[in-house]
């Protein structure tokens, strides 16, 4: 199932360069250096694969603790579901009964940190920009992150977000090159396809979880974490 995060970060990188590609298109990278904004474009990603692989490692504990428990092809089908219904449901239902008010707060200083990093022009600015960047709400990391919970394993959980945000990369390195690289028809095109995508992914979970006994949905469901060594 690595394989699809993956893919997943590459399809969902079209809505990425709508909700996140501002941020890409005003990093603020030395542009008198082709070989310094490189670099600079690296250090915002590595902060964002930091954020992503972080949240793997939380959710890939959690999954661990359903592998334990002996609840691991419940859970399959269970994030297969959750993956599903993320997508389908429209944002605005989320928006009406606002779940991340709890941690509204924490959000809000994230966001306060990743303005004031805009007004630093240090490598160090272009890493923390990506790590709080990597941290802000979105649907379709929530969606990943479910993938990273099936993983029932700490290293399979950072590996498979990591995988995630390896696949969002291209698409948001060239909005920084080039802001109108895309037309807004073509991009609302491709955005279509990602529900489908999602959809996918989250019914070849389900599969997974059932165990129909062949190679999308075999009976043992541990091998998820069979022969993979565990962080502690």
């Amino acid at each position: 199932m690595l394989f699809s995060a993956f893919f997943f970060g590459l399809i969902s990188s079209f809505h990425c360069v709508g909700m996140c590609g501002p941020i890409a298109m005003m990093l603020p990278v030395d542009r008198s250096s082709e070989a310094k904004k490189v670099l600079q474009i690296l250090l915002y990603h590595l902060g964002r694969l930091t954020a992503y692989g972080s949240l793997g490692l939380v959710f890939g504990l959690l999954g661990k603790g359903f592998y334990l428990a002996g609840m691991q092809q419940q859970l399959s089908i269970l994030v297969g579901i959750f993956m599903i219904l993320i997508i389908l449901i429209p944002e605005k239902i989320f928006m009406k009964y606002n779940f991340s008010k709890p941690v509204y707060k924490i959000i809000s200083k994230v966001k306060s940190s990743l303005g004031k990093q805009f007004k630093k022009k240090s490598n160090s600015a272009l890493f923390m920009i990506g790590l709080l960047n990597g941290f802000l709400p979105c649907g379709l990391v929530y969606a990943a992150l479910f993938g990273a919970l099936a993983m029932q394993n700490m290293s399979l959980g950072v590996l498979y977000m990591v995988l995630y945000g390896l696949g969002t990369i291209p698409m948001l390195s060239a909005a920084v090159y080039v802001s109108g690289f895309l037309s807004g028809n073509f991009r609302n095109k491709l955005q279509k396809v990602i529900p489908f995508v999602a959809v996918f992914i989250g019914v070849l979970f389900i599969l997974r979880g059932i165990g129909l006994g062949n190679f999308i949905s075999p009976g043992n469901i541990s091998l998820f974490v069979k022969g993979m060594p565990d962080c502690r």
